[in-house]
């Protein structure tokens, strides 16, 4: 399921501020490092979890808890009120990717989001988006924000290369030929989905 991908300022006119900007792999799909992408509009939890929550506990089940990395979220409320319930956030330093928001649902377990930066230019988020819900995907959320962020930079480098990365980068289903190369972040490939730790 994927829900609003949003492009231009002229279609985020048109959409509710509340409506969450969410891509989610199949559910068929084979388990693997992160089970989808979120954008949030900004790195306020409080303001931002109730949309994410009214999307996904139809889908998933009611969330009841929710980590982040502190790095990149200034405050982290130890409980966000939701429509219906209430959502416990936590927060892992060192144990969390800080690009990963990991959910927890009574009904299905374990969920792990890549968390695109709210500043993120809408094509890099769309690419974002695409990567952490293809099915042949091995990067760690991280590994998927520098993958970006060197797909970008490697466009701009070459004036007039853009067209060409985004016409190899749709011609292999959101792959380019980067990933081969010194701009996959090392160390990024895993190849199992962690257990959840007890008590989380």
């Amino acid at each position: 399921m994927t829900a609003t991908i949003l492009l231009t300022p002229a279609v985020e006119d048109r959409i509710p501020s509340s409506s969450p900007r969410l891509a989610l792999t199949p559910a068929d799909s084979t388990p693997a490092l992160i089970d989808g992408a979120w954008w949030p509009r900004s790195r306020d939890l409080a303001a931002e979890l109730p949309a994410l929550t009214d999307v996904l506990d139809p889908l998933w089940g009611r969330i009841t808890r929710v980590t982040v990395n502190p790095k990149f979220w200034p405050v982290i409320p130890r409980k966000v009120p939701v429509h219906g319930h209430v959502v416990h956030v936590g927060w892992f330093a060192a144990e969390q990717d800080p690009h990963k928001l990991l959910l927890l649902s009574y009904t299905v377990g374990r969920w792990d989001l890549l968390v695109i930066p709210p500043e993120t230019e809408p094509a890099t988020a769309t690419r974002l988006m695409a990567m952490a819900t293809d099915p042949s995907r091995s990067l760690t959320a991280t590994g998927l924000i520098q993958d970006a962020e060197c797909f970008r930079t490697a466009a701009e480098a070459v004036p007039g290369s853009d067209s060409l990365r985004e016409a190899v980068w749709d011609s292999e289903g959101g792959h380019d030929a980067r990933h081969s190369t010194s701009c996959a972040p090392a160390g990024a490939v895993i190849g199992h989905v962690p257990t959840p730790a007890a008590g989380v």
